[in-house]
C-alpha cells in the first residue's frame, strides 16, 4: 500500500518560513482555499495555515543551539481524527494514504482537532470548516504540470532541500532511504498513531577556532575619522578605553 509523506531534515532547516508562505499561497489559490486571514497587520491577527515552523533553543549556555521544527499534518497511518468525525468529513485515502477533509461534510465541530495529538488541525474562521495539510493533492496529480513540479509546494520552495516527498512504504524511494540511513523518526510515536511523516535528526558539528585564526582588522571608518558617536563619546574618541 502506498503511503505518501514528507521527510524533514532538521539538520539543514534554517527556519526561513519559505515552506509556510509557499503552502499558504498555493492552498489559498487552490482547491483547499481561500484560507482566512483576519486583521493580518493589526494588533491581534489570526489566520489559517497548514504548515508552521516552531523555533526554540535547546541545551545550556554556552552549549546552546537553535532548532527550527516544521510541523504540519503527519498523515498518520492510524489517524485518530478520522473515527471521531461525526459526519465522515475526515477520511484517509486508500490509494496514497493522504488524510483529507471534505468541506461539504464538515460542520466545524472541532472533534478532529481535539483528537489530534499534534495540534495540526485548524478551524478556518471564515468558512467554519476544519483545515489541514493535504500534501498538495491537487498539485501532485496535476498532469498539466511538469513532472518535476508535481510535488508539494513546500518541498519545491525549500531553499536548503530540507523537505523530501515520496512513498515511505517503498524501500527504494528517496524518503525511505533517508529514514533508513539517517535514523529518521516519527513525532511522538508513543501516541500509537503511526505518523507517516518523519524527521531526520540534527547532526551536531562543533566549531573549533584557534587563537591564531582570529585577526583583528582596523575599522576603515575609524581610520577615516567618520565613525559615529556612541554612548556619549565624541567622534574620534577611543572606544576601547
Amino acid at each position: 500500500m502506498t503511503q505518501l509523506a514528507l521527510v524533514i531534515d532538521l539538520n539543514v532547516c534554517v527556519g526561513c518560513h519559505a515552506c509556510v508562505t509557499s503552502c499558504k499561497q498555493w492552498n489559498t489559490s487552490g482547491a483547499a482555499g481561500p484560507l482566512a486571514d483576519r486583521d493580518p497587520y493589526g494588533a491581534d491577527p489570526t489566520g489559517t495555515f497548514f504548515n508552521r515552523v516552531l523555533s526554540f533553543e535547546v541545551g545550556e549556555f554556552p552549549e546552546t543551539q537553535t532548532v527550527h521544527f516544521p510541523k504540519s499534518c503527519l498523515h498518520c497511518e492510524d489517524p485518530p481524527c478520522v473515527p471521531v468525525c461525526p459526519t465522515g468529513a475526515s477520511y484517509k485515502r486508500k490509494e496514497d494514504g493522504i488524510v483529507l477533509v471534505d468541506d461539504d461534510k464538515c460542520i466545524g465541530c472541532k472533534y478532529c482537532a481535539w483528537a489530534c495529538p499534534y495540534g495540526v488541525r485548524e478551524l478556518d474562521e471564515q468558512r467554519l470548516v476544519m483545515t489541514k495539510c493535504t500534501l498538495c493533492v491537487d498539485r501532485i496529480y496535476d498532469a498539466a504540470l511538469p513532472p518535476a513540479e508535481r510535488r508539494p509546494a513546500c518541498v519545491i520552495a525549500c531553499p536548503t532541500n530540507a523537505r523530501l516527498f515520496g512513498d515511505v512504504h517503498d524501500p527504494a524511494s528517496e524518503v525511505s532511504r533517508a529514514i533508513r540511513e539517517r535514523g529518521g523518526y516519527p513525532l511522538m510515536p508513543e501516541m500509537g498513531t503511526l505518523p507517516a511523516n518523519h524527521y531526520l535528526p540534527r547532526r551536531r558539528t562543533d566549531a573549533h577556532t584557534e587563537p591564531a585564526q582570529i585577526v583583528r582588522e582596523a575599522n576603515p571608518l575609524r581610520v577615516e575619522g567618520r565613525e559615529p558617536a556612541r554612548d556619549g563619546l565624541p567622534l574620534g574618541a577611543d572606544w576601547e578605553h
